[in-house]
């Protein structure tokens, strides 16, 4: 595992920084069920460089896709339309957070994906979202969200 649980990564001018923390109040290891809160910041810091092919500026979330994975090897996908019900516009320096939940089967495990932003010019782009993991032993996580 690397030195950190969480992830932070950036394309196309979209920074996403992901990290969990576990739930033992919401969790039953009886009944193989872990639940962790996890929480998305995302910050539009400018496209630059070609892989951005000269787009740059606002972008707003579409749609997300995860890749789930438990210490078993047990694979989930999940996608839907926007995030926590809402489809945030981000101008460059805005950021975003939204605190979600993630129940596994298994004490640990693993999440990443991708976001679908799409461009003031209609451009549609992917932005990954890197692997993070669901430790017992991450570190307590400041939930409470916040747009800015």
């Amino acid at each position: 595992m690397p030195d950190s649980p969480h992830s932070s990564t950036v394309t196309d001018g979209i920074r996403i920084h992901a990290a969990a923390q576990y739930l033992p109040q919401e969790s039953e290891p009886e009944n193989r069920r872990y639940v962790y809160a996890y929480k998305i910041t995302m910050t539009n810091v400018g496209a630059t460089g070609s892989s951005a092919g000269g787009r740059g500026g606002t972008a707003r979330l579409l749609s997300r896709h995860w890749t789930i994975v438990d210490s078993e090897g047990v694979r989930e996908e999940v996608r839907g339309r926007g995030v926590v019900g809402e489809y945030p516009k981000l101008a460059v320096g805005e950021s975003y957070s939204y605190v979600s939940y993630c129940p596994l089967a298994t004490s640990w495990g693993t999440m990443e994906g991708s976001y679908t932003f799409e461009r003031d010019d209609g451009s549609r782009f992917q932005v990954a979202i890197g692997r993070f993991f669901l430790v017992p032993s991450a570190p307590e996580l400041q939930l409470e969200t916040q747009s800015s």
